[in-house]
């Protein structure tokens, strides 16, 4: 009898069913509309309600490409230091620099205003698979499919923002298996209420950075106002009565940036390759700049920090990731799994002709993009023009350029559900260091000549100059400091772009037609390739275990889980939390000298403080960069804890989850409640908090 086709694949499943590794209990970075209940209910005899899970997605907030959340009914936001470090560094002088010297505001009147900061609450989800994924018609490409995607998907966010007049993103899922809309509520006008000092947030330095134990005050907080007044927030995270002890339930809520987790073979090793080797050797390379521009002044080192913090931070990042991919094991592990997906697949006719050739196209693809990766590195993601100066007038010029299209044929950053974000960047304020901006050009123009030297645009624009001229003249040259102008261009559409005499609107206008084709190239011979494929092979995994495997990590909210819990490392035991003794402890034992020097507030408040209160925290959430700034909370979805970061063990996690070692580092909510008080005077803030106004 000849069986059908539902029949066939059917027939594989018990086949197929064990090539997953099962889902480890605190696995995964879960969407909100689709949490593990079952898996949470069965692990920890914890019942998630409707109820709960709409608090804690109302409660939390995005902070552009990491998390934060709402503290108090009256619009107080928690998130990190380094998360708000630059808004801090903003508001910041020369005579007054908050980062040193920290900041509370005793009275609303005294908050600052945050220009050109945005934070977004998500108010929903809605699937829309079937809308995106029905524009492509039998017969298609797959660059003709992303294209009809791409029209698809700019029509729902445009529809979308004007029904309902908010923020509307569509949110690619497992590979493109799956598409949801988010619809944020966005917010315009925060203002800085307290900071910590910074060597009071990262304290360690980037010796201490990815690792524990730590000793940290890494918060910041915020207030958004609305209509001029603080804004009411009925949904908001109390704070926890008691502190979290070794075993307790916690949850995270936050906007995880990216996991590689449902990646080929192909995929990790470009990222081995090429994509992570690269970017190690230029992250060292602007470091030692940061590092030999800061040695010039007190004033230089204070321009230089948030450049230097997340280059370092970056590097550590990716050399962890990295780490993974060089772990024969690792590599090995997923190869076993990838290998006998694909032996199933081929064993069953209307699997193969469905999936089978889903892995060699993207292995394909991945060996195109190694050929223009460079140049499309250098010129499209501006890596040969590392300053302020070339991304405002690029912004600038592809505005006038996108803005006379239809919606569906812009670039995807300028369609008009993003443009109003785009735009209050543009025209929001920030110190410029001239100076600054010369010496980070002046050092992308150089290796953009050592590694792409013949190729014609350089040569036009360098020829046989020294980089250092050419940087300081364009530097110089420009007017873009001057927010009127930007606007007046603006405003001016192509015509008054096309008739600047400004140098730095002249280069964006050089290379452009360059990056614009690299650009092409790649989301036709690459991205394309990856959505189309990668779907299949999520269509794949669907019929495995559905949903029951989280998609992976996106900028987008999710909810992850686990329990606090100290590990062993070096068959040392490590403790799962810290105190504010250790870290006296720690000061005193580096001779209270940088980067574990003291701030004098702590320094003069010792002997008031409880040094047995806990100021760090680990549990097993899975979490990844973006996570910064994620409320932990308890089963009474009460405050405990804001994640700030990970021990070097979890970076490998980016594709292989790794329970036994791997943890997310936490800010204790005991030790905010400490410090605010004894050491900051802040008494009516923590009033605000602890809901005793």
């Amino acid at each position: 009898m000849k069986r059908t086709r539902s029949a066939s694949i059917f027939s594989v499943l018990t086949l197929l069913i064990g090539l997953i590794v099962p889902l480890r209990a605190d696995e995964g970075m879960w969407l909100f509309n689709m949490p593990p209940k079952e898996l949470i209910q069965k692990k920890h005899g914890f019942a998630l309600t409707p109820e709960w899970i709409s608090h804690i997605q109302l409660s939390s907030v995005r902070f552009g490409g990491a998390s934060g959340s709402f503290v108090s009914p009256d619009g107080l936001v928690l998130t990190n230091h380094h998360v708000g470090q630059g808004a801090i560094q903003n508001l910041s002088t020369k005579e007054h620099d908050l980062m040193k010297t920290g900041f509370y505001a005793r009275t609303q009147g005294e908050e600052l205003k945050c220009p050109g900061m945005e934070l977004w609450v998500l108010q929903d989800i809605e699937d829309v698979t079937a809308a995106v994924t029905g524009a492509r018609r039998p017969g298609m490409s797959a660059s003709e499919a992303a294209e009809a995607r791409g029209k698809s998907i700019a029509a729902i966010e445009k529809e979308g923002a004007e029904k309902t007049g908010l923020k509307c993103q569509v949110v690619t899922l497992y590979s493109g298996g799956m598409y949801h809309l988010y619809r944020y509520k966005s917010y315009i006008d925060v203002r800085l209420v307290f900071a910590p000092e910074y060597l009071m947030a990262f304290f360690g330095g980037d010796p201490d950075n990815f690792t524990y134990p730590r000793y940290d005050l890494d918060v910041s907080i915020f207030r958004i106002y609305e209509n001029g007044q603080p804004l009411k927030t009925p949904n908001y995270l109390k704070w926890a009565a008691r502190g979290v002890k070794e075993g307790d339930l916690v949850f995270c809520s936050g906007n995880p940036g990216s996991t590689g987790r449902l990646l080929t073979s192909a995929q990790l090793e470009f990222l081995r390759d090429v994509s992570y080797p690269f970017a190690m050797a230029n992250f060292k390379r602007r470091q030692a700049l940061m590092h030999e521009y800061s040695k010039m002044g007190p004033e230089e080192a204070r321009v230089a920090l948030r450049n230097l913090f997340g280059i370092e931070n970056s590097l550590k990042a990716i050399t962890g990731y990295q780490s993974g991919l060089l772990d024969m094991k690792l590599m090995e592990k997923k190869a076993r799994e990838e290998q006998a997906l694909r032996e199933a697949v081929r064993r069953n006719a209307d699997l193969e002709k469905e999936y089978g050739k889903a892995w060699d196209e993207l292995a394909a693809a991945q060996k195109t993009y190694a050929f223009f990766f460079k140049e499309y590195t250098f010129f499209e993601r501006a890596n040969g023009f590392y300053t302020t100066y070339f991304n405002t007038a690029r912004t600038i010029v592809r505005l006038a350029m996108e803005k006379s299209k239809p919606n569906d044929q812009r670039l995807r950053e300028f369609r008009d559900s993003n443009l109003p974000s785009l735009e209050r960047g543009l025209f929001s304020p920030s110190p410029i260091s001239d100076e600054f901006e010369t010496l980070k050009l002046a050092d992308s123009l150089a290796q953009l000549k050592e590694e792409l030297g013949t190729t014609q645009e350089v040569r036009w624009l360098l020829g046989d100059r020294d980089p250092a001229e050419v940087a300081k003249e364009l530097v110089s040259g420009t007017r873009l400091k001057d927010l009127d102008l930007r606007k007046k261009l603006t405003e001016g559409g192509l015509d008054a772009v096309y008739r600047s005499v400004d140098p730095m609107i002249k280069l964006a206008l050089l290379v452009d037609p360059k990056s614009r084709g690299l650009r092409v190239r790649f989301e036709k011979e690459v991205e394309a390739v990856e959505t189309t494929y990668g779907a299949l092979i999520a269509k794949a995994i669907f019929l495995l275990k559905g949903t029951s495997i989280p998609p992976d990590a996106t900028s987008t909210l999710r909810l992850s889980f686990g329990v606090v819990k100290g590990y062993v490392e070096n068959e040392k035991k490590v403790p799962y939390q810290t105190t504010l003794a250790g870290l006296y402890e720690r000061s005193k034992k580096a001779g209270n000298k940088p980067p574990y020097e003291l701030p004098p507030g702590f320094v003069e408040k010792k002997g008031v403080l409880n040094l047995a209160t806990p100021i760090n925290y680990v549990a097993t959430c899975d979490s990844i960069g973006g996570n910064s700034g994620s409320p932990v909370v308890n089963r009474k979805a009460e405050f405990t804890g804001v994640l700030f970061d990970g021990n070097i063990q979890s970076l490998p996690t980016r594709f292989v989850y790794e329970e036994e070692i791997s943890r997310s580092v936490m800010v204790h909510a005991s030790a905010i409640i400490e410090a605010l008080i004894k050491v900051y005077g802040a008494k009516p803030l923590v009033d605000e908090i602890m809901g005793k106004l």
